[in-house]
């Protein structure tokens, strides 16, 4: 086992990791009392997920945890890197805060939240789980998420648990509807199919989209089976690296009619785009998370 800790006083605005977490940007972890977005947080938890990708040789877990003023984690690798990509720990959340405009709504959610980052959750766990997201609250998305990992994905033992990864687009195009409408996904069984289908068969995969421009990733991304503008949105956010993003979900609507209405322009491009430029642009994807997090959970 590899362990490591990372001061959070060498974080720029630190780290609140319950809301990096349970704020509805992912759906990838898990936490080790099994109370995920359960609505309280569990100072001494921790969480864990499964990743792979060019910096490990195979599936890796990783747990996480903050004790006494450092995050602690464990893994099957050396994952420093990856914990400090996964959660974004390098980012200058000082100045992102600093350079927000001047807004009574966004000030008091920055306020109330300080410490919250945005993630950075694989492409395709990411594309899946927020295709799985069309009308339900957090608590069930991530239970979807969970069940098509422990159902279709691989099994790691690691410290005597066992954890299971985010199946692969072959392993999850390999289901099939009746399956994942048997395990709740109702709907949205044929779209979770059909999707994981065209990545798997090459057809397109959501890291395509990283090196376009903003809209055009987005148009990208509205390729797959089930994804629109909201959920293409939320994947180049929260997996990305578009900051500059931001999902028009039903928090952020209330949020445009009651505090911003001059951005409503009657149509999700014109609106996004009007409503990126009172966010303050570059970090507007910042911006909404903290506003949709604040608004939806009224603290």
């Amino acid at each position: 086992m590899e362990t490591g800790t990372i001061t959070l006083d060498g974080l720029s605005g630190g780290l609140d990791l319950y809301r990096t977490l349970e704020s509805g940007q992912s759906y990838c972890w898990r936490r080790s009392d099994g109370e995920m977005y359960g609505g309280s947080p569990a100072p001494d938890a921790w969480y864990h997920t499964v990743v792979s990708g060019p910096e490990t040789d195979s599936d890796a877990v990783i747990r996480v945890r903050v004790r006494d003023g450092h995050l602690e984690w464990e893994s099957t690798v050396d994952a420093e890197p990856l914990v400090r990509r996964l959660l974004r720990l390098d980012d200058d959340l000082e100045s992102i805060v600093a350079a927000a405009p001047d807004d009574p709504l966004l000030d008091e959610a920055y306020a109330a939240h300080r410490g919250m980052r945005l993630v950075e959750d694989p492409s395709f766990a990411c594309l899946i789980s927020f295709i799985c997201s069309a009308q339900m609250r957090v608590g069930r998305i991530h239970g979807m998420v969970s069940t098509l990992a422990r159902e279709y994905g691989d099994p790691i033992e690691f410290d005597g648990d066992v954890y299971h990864a985010f199946p692969t687009p072959t392993q999850l195009a390999a289901a099939t509807e009746a399956e994942l409408r048997e395990l709740g996904l109702g709907y949205r069984a044929p779209y979770v199919v059909r999707t994981a289908k065209m990545v798997a068969d090459g057809e397109a995969h959501p890291e395509e989209a990283r090196d376009l421009e903003y809209e055009q990733a987005r148009e990208y991304l509205t390729r797959f089976v089930g994804v629109g503008d909201k959920v293409a949105d939320c994947v180049l956010l929260f997996s990305l690296g578009f900051d500059e993003a931001v999902p028009l979900d039903t928090w952020l609507k209330s949020a445009i009619e009651e505090y911003y209405p001059d951005c409503d322009r009657g149509s999700y491009t014109a609106t996004s785009r009007a409503i990126r430029d009172r966010l303050g642009g570059e970090y507007a994807g910042y911006a909404q998370t903290y506003i949709f997090h604040h608004l939806r959970t009224g603290e």
